[in-house]
């Protein structure tokens, strides 16, 4: 009987080969966009899933309020709060921590390498987090003071290693930075997965920091660290947060530290790649929007595919009528009907999904290339943030598009009577036909959404692109600090002195250092307020360490008052009394106007500060975020990055004058350097993507609703061939044709339209809500997608029925 099922179904197939055609490419490409897709949102949701202990690992996060404001929502914070913890809820395990550190140059026999990732950690930090080592000992790993452990791949590129031993490295020695005592290499780690958010080359022992810093062994005022802790199994950690209130009010006193009311609370590990809008990150963020919004694409195409089977299948019902009926008379029952139908559907999706895995294979490279990810098929098959429901939902929703696919159509067709289909008193039925509209105004709404939806994230991406910084981030060149040098007496002049030979070079303009540099978090200054004032109020801002040329080189304006000359810098720290704030430092600390500031002393914590300048205020990060207050200082240092103004013209040429001008100012140190426009515009990654991604797999989907809406066309066309012939011999002009095929089906389009423009509003608001600046949805934007739409099925349907409004009326009227 099977056999028989199978033979019948692909005669029927190659009966009916335009239908089956469109069906299996429709299908193939919905599929195959699922496959794509899928990989994606399986490597996102399988971030920190490898650890074995995922499910009860939390990170510490903050909250951060002053006069009831939300000032800070960071993941920093102080060094003594995982102990604290651990001593105080008998629901944690255990508890470890990181520490940030800059970029360590590594020597080793008179090599250097630069290594920007790299972490301070406790001794017990590979025993909550399963980083593997491939050699050493990890339980005696990281105990002892100057000692790390290493990479694989950071230990090939210092020692020019290749291959797998790696134990002969063990109990060798490099040096870091300018220390001189050796630090011990005690482990090699294997190369940290790509989907961990933890992202490090090298672990220094935490005990070498408390050395050097004893308030980094358990101190409540100093914000630099990164907690982890391990809960018992089982644990509600909702309900430990309700406690966190109390624990923060016991442990931390705010008002003395940052005059601000601070909260500790948890995060489960699971969601700190995806579900991050904190500060201070201790790596690259994903976006849930994102993978969400893809995975709800990858569904609606492929539910766009399988409407587009169900309306073919059940459209054809009045030709298949006869087949049906004869069965029925010679003994066939319905359920036999039913399987006969669902072998079809079975079959057409089975090779529809071969197709499909034939698509990936030949397009892998290319959306590989698109997202910057090395993904396979076999992402499928990772565990994610709930088990293995990818891979579980992939199978259910492949089953249960080949039943809900199959099994309407079937009953539809397996139900006709078959004295009447005999007689040949069968048309189709009044509630098909309007489920049949009913599912393309569906496919359509979905497609108008996404033209909505693609054009509403290609305008925010243009915006954000184009829209004025207040700063000018073109031709910056980004030199890291010279922080193998010493700071003494001299430092301050040799840079000053490296400034000004830079200048002579053709196409340098100007230079500077500071501590930052646009494109990313801060710190900032809580206990900030006028000298003078009567209010006992306490004000929080961003602060940075500027040179004097930093306006200079940036291009930020000058409101009011000067700039910093080079007698407000000073190599004592403690003698720098000039400040420059920006315009909303002014408005926030109480002055009347930029210029009411000028002069005015400024109370940071309890050292007083001249303001002597007010500029107009930038974005320092990206426009996700609003402006903020932020005040200027006139630090030098060893850790300052350095900024190069260049103009156009030999860019290879000018880079290498400077990099010998730098090793002369500054021997010993590397030469390494960014553009700033680059560092800037990674911040929209996550945007950029977004917006490549929407706009293909919008095409796509416009695409196979086209495949179904050609496949109706061609039926309607196929059942109304008489009609047509008729109408031609009595006069009716190509134009007429056209439109008697067409106008039902713009009509459902229309419909589309008015459905999908609230719910595009809708969903597109709210995804705008997430940018402190971002574009109004005009209502071109809405009418260019509905007449997109409707163009592009006017398009689809023309092609069909000029075919049909072309043939020759005899043979339309010998049809029958």
């Amino acid at each position: 009987m099977i056999k028989h099922y199978l033979k019948v179904s692909f005669r029927n197939l190659w009966k009916y080969k335009s239908f089956s055609a469109i069906n299996i490419a429709g299908l193939a490409i919905g599929m195959a966009t699922c496959l794509l897709i899928l990989q994606y949102v399986s490597f996102k949701l399988s971030y920190d899933q490898f650890h074995k202990k995922a499910d009860n690992i939390y990170r510490v996060v903050n909250d951060r309020y002053q006069q009831g404001k939300l000032i800070q929502h960071g993941t920093i914070t102080y060094s003594g709060v995982g102990r604290a913890m651990n001593n105080e809820f008998e629901e944690v395990i255990q508890n470890t921590r990181v520490a940030p550190s800059g970029e360590a140059i590594i020597t080793y026999n008179n090599k250097k390498i630069a290594e920007p990732n790299l972490f301070f950690a406790d001794s017990n930090f590979l025993a909550v987090f399963d980083f593997p080592l491939v050699a050493g000992d990890k339980q005696s790993a990281l105990i002892r003071p100057n000692t790390v452990l290493l990479t694989e791949k950071l230990i090939d590129k210092i020692f020019d290693h290749e291959g797998r031993d790696y134990d002969q490295f063990v109990g060798k020695a490099v040096t870091l930075w300018t220390d001189s005592m050796p630090y011990k290499i005690e482990g090699v780690l294997k190369n940290i997965p790509e989907n961990s958010h933890l992202q490090f080359n090298m672990l220094i022992s935490y005990k070498t920091l408390t050395n050097a810093w004893k308030e980094a062994e358990y101190n409540f005022t100093q914000s630099d660290f990164w907690h982890y802790v391990q809960l018992k199994s089982g644990t509600d950690y909702k309900q430990l947060n309700a406690k966190m209130g109390a624990f923060s009010q016991k442990y931390f006193e705010g008002n003395k530290v940052s005059g601000s009311d601070e909260t500790f609370y948890l995060q489960p590990l699971s969601k700190a790649h995806l579900y991050s809008d904190f500060e201070y990150e201790i790596g690259v963020t994903g976006s849930a929007t994102v993978v969400w919004a893809l995975l709800v694409i990858a569904l609606f195409i492929i539910t766009i595919a399988w409407v587009n089977y169900i309306n073919l299948a059940t459209a054809r019902s009045v030709e298949r009528a006869r087949e049906v009926g004869i069965r029925k008379v010679v003994g066939c029952e319905r359920r036999q009907l039913i399987l006969q139908f669902l072998s079809e559907s079975a079959i057409v999706n089975l090779i529809s999904m071969a197709l499909a895995i034939v698509l990936v294979l030949l397009l892998q490279t290319a959306f590989n290339k698109l997202l910057n990810y090395q993904l396979s098929l076999s992402y499928l098959l990772t565990k994610g943030l709930n088990g293995y429901s990818i891979l579980i939902g992939l199978i259910s929703i492949v089953i249960a598009g080949i039943f809900v696919s199959g099994l309407y159509p079937a009953f539809v067709l397996s139900s006709f009577k078959p004295i009447a289909v005999l007689k040949g008193k069968f048309a189709s039925s009044q509630k098909g036909i309007f489920f049949r509209k009913a599912l393309v105004i569906g496919q359509f709404t979905v497609t108008i959404g996404l033209i909505i939806g693609s054009l509403v994230v290609m305008q925010q991406i243009r915006y954000m692109n184009k829209k004025q910084l207040g700063f000018n981030m073109d031709q910056i060149l980004v030199i890291d600090p010279p922080s193998l040098t010493n700071w003494d007496s001299t430092f301050i002049d040799r840079v000053n002195s490296f400034k000004e030979e830079l200048k002579q070079i053709a196409h340098v303009q100007a230079a500077t250092t500071s501590w930052n540099v646009p494109g990313g978090d801060i710190g900032r200054s809580f206990n900030v307020r006028q000298a003078d004032s009567a209010t006992t109020n306490k004000f929080t801002v961003r602060h940075t360490g500027v040179d004097y040329d930093f306006l200079t080189v940036y291009g930020i304006k000058l409101l009011a008052g000067r700039n910093f000359k080079p007698a407000d810098h000073n190599q004592r720290g403690a003698n720098l009394r000039a400040m420059l704030i920006n315009r909303s430092a002014a408005k926030l600390l109480g002055f009347s106007s930029p210029e009411a500031a000028i002069g005015k002393s400024i109370l940071r914590g309890d050292r007083r500060w001249d303001v002597v300048g007010v500029v107009e205020d930038y974005h320092q990060k990206s426009l996700r975020h609003p402006l903020e207050p932020m005040i200027f200082m006139p630090f030098y240092g060893t850790n300052n990055t350095i900024s190069v103004k260049l103009t156009a013209g030999d860019l290879p040429g000018t880079i290498a004058q400077i990099k010998k001008k730098y090793e002369a100012f500054f021997p010993g140190n590397l030469f390494d350097y960014t553009f700033l426009d680059e560092t800037f515009n990674r911040q929209y990654e996550n945007e950029q993507l977004f917006g490549k991604a929407f706009g293909i797999f919008a095409g796509l989907a416009i695409f196979v609703a086209c495949l179904g809406l050609l496949g109706l066309t061609m039926f309607a066309t196929i059942q109304r061939t008489k009609e047509i012939g008729v109408r031609k011999v009595l006069g009716a002009s190509v134009s007429n044709i056209v439109l008697l095929l067409s106008k039902s089906f713009l009509k459902l389009i229309l419909l589309s339209a008015i459905v999908a423009f609230p719910l595009a509003w809708w969903a597109m608001h709210t995804w705008l809500e997430d940018f402190a600046y971002r574009i109004n949805m005009g209502w071109w934007i809405f009418i260019l997608a509905g007449a997109a739409a409707l163009l592009i099925a006017l398009t689809t349907i023309s092609f069909q029925a000029i075919k049909a409004a072309l043939s020759n009326p005899v043979k339309s009227l010998r049809t029958e």
